[in-house]
Formats: C-alpha cells, sequence, structure tokens
C-alpha cells in the first residue's frame, strides 16, 4: 500500500484559500492556490496531500450541502480536478474528506424533508421524529451529531443514504481520480457501513486509501482487512507534546511499547497509524511546546516512530494558533509558504522515512530510556535503524549495545562511530542507519 511509505501534508482548503466563514453563494477560483504550494509540498517531501472537506456545505465544510460539487467558495469541479492532475503529476497522491456520519441543514434532502415533513421521499435518510420539534423550530425533531444540530446525522442503514454516497465517492474517483478517503468521525459509523464501504473501494481502484479519525479505545474496531487501512493515532499525539513540555520521554515510550512493542499482546503491530503533531482541531505544536528547541526534535519523534507521517501546513514554519482562539484560527490562510531550518528539517526527515524499509515497515524497540533522552530501534527484514533524541540542553553520553560498531548517522549523511559510547548533543535528533 502506497500510503504506508508516504509523508502526508495536510491542507484545509477554506482557511488555506482565504473563503468566508459563512456560505456567500459567491463562485471564487480560491483553490487554484494550491497550484503555487506544489513547489513546496514536493521541497518538503510530502507525496500525498490530505484535503479537508472541499464539496459544498453551510459553512465549516463538515456539514456538507452536495456531495457531488466543489464548494462555490474554492471554484469549481473543473478548478479541483486541475489542481489533482497538477498533484497527480507531480507524483503526490489525492486524499479527500469524506463527510458520511451527518450533513448539514442545507443538504438538498433536508431541505426536502423540512419543507414536505411526512411527504417527503427522503424523510428515512435521517433519524427523524415528527412528534416534537428541534432548536430550529422546524416543526419535527432530529438526530444532530453529539449535540450540534447544524449536524444532521445520517441514516446509514438505508440503502439509498449508502448508494448516494457511493455514486458520489464513484464520481471523485472518475472526476479528480483521488486515491484515498479520511473517513471524519470514524468512531461514529456504522460497522456494516464500514464494511460496505471498504469493499467498494477496493472495487473502484486498486491500493485505494481509507483512513479515519479516531480518537481512544482500541483501533482495531476500525482498522482491520474488512475495514479501515489506518485510523488517527491521537493516543500517541498527546504523548508526542507532553513528553517534552514534562521531560518525561517515558510518556510516548509507554504508548509505543503498547502499540507497536516486541510483547505479544501488543495491539498494533504490522499496522500503520496516521500519526501527527497537530492538525485542524488542535492548537498548533510551536504554541503547545513549551521550549521551541523542541520543535525539531518532536518532528524527529514523529518521523521516527512507527505510522504514516502528517504534517499539517503551516506548521513546517512553526506557525503558531491556539485551539481556545477558535478554529478560523487554526485554519489560517498564509499569502506564500515560508522556508526556515524546521522546514529544512522535515524535508530531510521525510526524503529519510520514505525511502526507508525499517522506518516503513520495522518493528519497535527501546533501547535506552530517561526523562530526557531515547533512543530506540526500528528493524526490518533488511534494515535496522536507531533513532536517538536528546530532549535536554545538555550534552549527554549514552552507553547502549548497537549490535555493530558504526553507523551512518541519516539527518547529516556523516559516520558514526559506536565505540568508547556515544555523545547526545543538547536538543538533538540522530536517526542511524546500523552498519551489519
Amino acid at each position: 500500500m502506497w500510503a504506508y511509505e508516504s509523508v502526508f501534508y495536510q491542507i484545509y482548503p477554506l482557511g488555506f484559500c482565504g473563503a468566508p466563514f459563512e456560505n456567500d453563494g459567491v463562485l471564487e477560483h480560491r483553490i487554484l492556490k494550491v497550484n503555487d504550494w506544489i513547489p513546496h509540498i514536493k521541497k518538503l517531501g510530502a507525496n500525498a496531500i490530505y484535503f479537508s472537506p472541499v464539496f459544498e456545505s453551510d459553512t465549516h465544510g463538515y456539514n456538507t450541502r452536495d456531495y457531488t460539487k466543489i464548494d462555490t467558495r474554492l471554484g469549481t469541479n473543473e478548478d479541483f480536478a486541475t489542481v489533482c492532475d497538477n498533484l497527480h503529476k507531480e507524483g503526490i497522491k489525492v486524499v479527500l474528506d469524506g463527510v458520511f456520519n451527518h450533513v448539514g441543514r442545507g443538504f438538498w434532502a433536508f431541505q426536502d424533508v423540512l419543507e414536505k415533513k411526512w411527504d417527503s421521499p427522503y424523510k428515512d435518510w435521517f433519524h427523524i421524529s415528527f412528534d416534537g420539534n428541534s432548536n430550529y423550530n422546524d416543526g419535527l425533531w432530529y438526530e444532530g451529531w453529539e449535540g450540534n444540530y447544524d449536524l444532521v446525522k445520517l441514516n446509514l442503514r438505508n440503502e439509498d443514504v449508502i448508494q448516494h454516497i457511493f455514486a458520489a465517492i464513484k464520481g471523485w474517483v472518475e472526476e479528480f481520480d483521488i486515491d484515498g478517503l479520511r473517513l471524519d468521525v470514524a468512531y461514529c459509523l456504522d460497522h456494516d457501513f464500514l464494511r460496505r464501504l471498504r469493499s467498494f473501494c477496493d472495487s473502484l481502484k486498486p491500493d485505494f486509501f481509507l483512513v479515519g479519525e479516531t480518537l481512544h479505545g482500541d483501533y482495531n474496531q476500525w482498522m482491520n482487512d474488512s475495514m479501515l487501512h489506518s485510523v488517527t493515532n491521537y493516543e500517541c499525539y498527546k504523548g508526542l507534546y507532553s513528553s517534552f513540555n514534562s521531560m518525561n520521554m517515558f510518556e510516548i515510550n509507554h504508548s509505543l511499547l503498547r502499540q507497536f512493542g516486541p510483547d505479544n499482546w501488543t495491539l498494533y503491530k504490522g499496522r500503520h497509524l496516521l500519526c501527527f503533531v497537530d492538525n485542524h482541531d488542535v492548537t498548533r505544536i510551536a504554541s503547545i511546546l513549551t521550549n521551541e528547541k523542541h520543535l525539531p526534535l518532536i518532528y524527529g519523534m514523529l518521523f521516527g516512530m512507527p505510522g504514516i507521517p502528517c504534517v499539517y501546513y503551516g506548521s513546517e514554519w512553526g506557525a503558531k494558533a491556539r485551539k481556545e482562539e477558535g478554529d478560523p484560527a487554526l485554519r489560517a490562510c498564509f499569502d506564500a509558504p515560508e522556508w526556515n531550518d524546521l522546514s529544512e528539517t522535515i524535508s530531510r526527515l521525510s526524503e529519510i522515512k520514505k525511502n526507508s524499509e525499517a522506518l516503513n515497515y520495522g518493528s519497535f524497540r527501546s533501547v535506552l530510556l530517561t526523562n530526557r533522552q531515547c533512543i530506540f530501534e526500528r528493524k526490518s527484514e533488511h534494515e535496522r535503524i536507531y533513532v536517538a533524541i536528546n530532549a535536554d540542553e545538555n550534552s549527554f553520553h549514552a552507553d547502549f549495545d548497537a549490535g555493530c560498531g558504526t553507523a551512518q548517522e541519516l539527518i547529516t549523511d556523516t559516520p558514526h562511530d559506536f565505540g568508547g559510547g556515544t555523545d547526545l548533543p543538547g536538543y538533538s535528533v540522530a536517526i542511524w542507519k546500523m552498519e551489519h
């Protein structure tokens, strides 16, 4: 599967393009801005893009009005087809947000129900009671997602709903040649629907990638051979920044050993979770780390640990924004991409990750662990890699069994000798490819 050897770049298009929050119905060809960023995305080393919602919606994209039409604020279907074609020409895969748990109040079938009530042929597309009333005084009650009534829950047990969604996905493959879907709130989706979705997508296009948004619990409920290929690794998300902020490397290592360690009870051995240090829903990593010198180190951890790394647009140069400032702040519009030392580090990490069998498919083993330092091994059939992180400002002398005398340090592309122990400079990350 191509996704397991990829580095993802996430764009939230409505914010990225500077579209108004409310859908004003005015056609603007804003999505073409992505074309200008393709050289930057390539330079960063990302070879897959995950676009947050692009289809016609009421406001933020997750309240869909029409699954077949690119949002007017972003442009036309032809505009987006051009963007996808340009990305594909540069070897960049395209994954779209599949928002199938709910739709917006502006969704055409729901509008029909509001107008015709009992007489609407679409009344069974939703979870509706004509005995109650809604917050909007519709004269009917309906189920909203987690109490949000601008998000109208779809009935995924209704065959017409399923076929409508499948027809839309088929259209996206035919029109935009998309390579996969990220399923919004996958933890809410009906499991039978997920099985049918996997089977349908497998028939549409070989290696069509399905990744689901999950928070907590056993990810194997959704990620298995008959459902999703991957899920979002929120369990490690907190561990990543918290380990640096509290100077406690045991936290992230505990999660990684639980998920991927050498023991038989390990949860996700052989699976590939989508990993991130931030995204469109959480505080940007540069605003959450208390020490900015840890920024390159946390990306070293992200790219070194098991999983598929995903970089959120703007964070590659250290853009800041806090969740408390509201979602629009997290989903900013930047005039042009920036490039600095952090971007350069991520670019280097991307190339190392994409070209490493051990980082893409290898096992995980903790080699050395203190509060402020960690060294772990990623090992596959033909390759052995050690990732070493020193979160302390002071140099650290590490004694451990490397299993060999020398290695190539891949970030700086220099030879490394393990004789007499190894000194890790303050605030450093090293990736050693071990000589057999």
